[in-house]
């Protein structure tokens, strides 16, 4: 698209999920046409609230140059962005006052947009399943927020929760303490046998290092291993109760996501599973969904 045909086509909207592992920016026309994609690095505001909208812009102008727009386009455009961690104390306030290239932009937190690109902006909820693990539900335009306040201290049943347990169980196997097993055994392998190196190694882990053992998890629970088997129908219980308080809040239906959420479904209750429903768009849909309810609300 030329300078030109920008010009003369002012209803362009642009949808940004930035997460801890990276930033995609989507620019589609009103008629839902995409023009143009782009991606950048993480921009989670536990980086930085700096770091974080670099990213977002870094994104954003990787999108309007596939599109072939020219390098004032974001101005014209309002965008809607959903971040993680943006429902830190003082963050919005901070990040709506920072300046941004876009005409107007609207900010929320990441599981708001995957919640309204779920279920294409109609009521329902989320309960995500990856590395972290949160519930989330949009009901009558009331937000209802369930768990997700970080590892470790919460994000039960998620990747690194799985993670953590199997360190754990693997730990007491070691010493003789607990059963040990087919998973007890490649946990420690990983280092080399010794305590010790796992200690080393949980001094500088993350949520993120902790979920690399989650694979292996779901592998040996899938085979029978009872270690494993343990770990993760205890984490499937913990996701049940997630959707099962969506439910009460009055979430009419239920999408599962994250990385894990293919894995751990066929562990979930069964009246859990009755009450999932296909996802329908992704983040930067229900950004997208979101800038163009901001357009019309506040037209410019």
């Amino acid at each position: 698209m030329n300078g030109s045909a920008f010009r003369k086509h002012t209803g362009l909207f642009i949808g940004v999920d930035g997460g801890g592992t990276g930033c995609r920016a989507r620019i589609e026309d009103k008629e839902g046409r995409v023009l143009g994609t782009g991606i950048a690095g993480p921009a989670a505001v536990r980086l930085g609230i700096d770091r974080s909208l670099a990213a977002v812009e870094s994104a954003s102008r990787a999108a309007a140059s596939e599109a072939g727009l020219p390098p004032d386009a974001l101005s014209e455009m309002v965008a809607g962005v959903g971040l993680a961690g943006i429902g830190r104390k003082g963050v919005l306030e901070e990040m709506t006052a920072h300046p941004h290239p876009f005409r107007s932009v609207i900010y929320v937190n990441d599981a708001n947009i995957a919640c309204i690109g779920a279920h294409s902006g109609r009521d329902g909820g989320i309960v995500i399943v990856g590395t972290g693990s949160a519930g989330f539900a949009v009901v009558q335009g009331r937000e209802v927020r369930v768990g997700g306040y970080g590892f470790p201290i919460s994000d039960e049943g998620s990747g690194a929760d799985l993670g953590l347990h199997a360190i754990r169980l693997a730990l007491r196997a070691n010493d003789g303490r607990a059963l040990a097993t087919s998973l007890t055994r490649e946990v420690m392998a990983r280092f080399d046998g010794d305590p010790f190196e796992v200690v080393a190694w949980m001094d500088r882990a993350t949520a993120t290092d902790y979920a690399t053992l989650a694979p292996l998890v779901m592998r040996h629970a899938d085979a029978g291993d009872p270690v494993g088997r343990r770990i993760v129908r205890d984490a499937a219980e913990q996701i049940d109760e997630l959707v099962r308080r969506l439910i009460e809040c009055g979430a009419p239906r239920i999408a599962l996501l994250g990385g894990l959420a293919s894995p751990m479904e066929p562990w979930l209750a069964p009246d859990v599973q009755r009450r999932l429903c296909p996802v329908e768009g992704d983040a930067v849909a229900g950004a997208l969904h979101l800038a163009r309810r901001a357009a019309v609300a506040r037209p410019c």
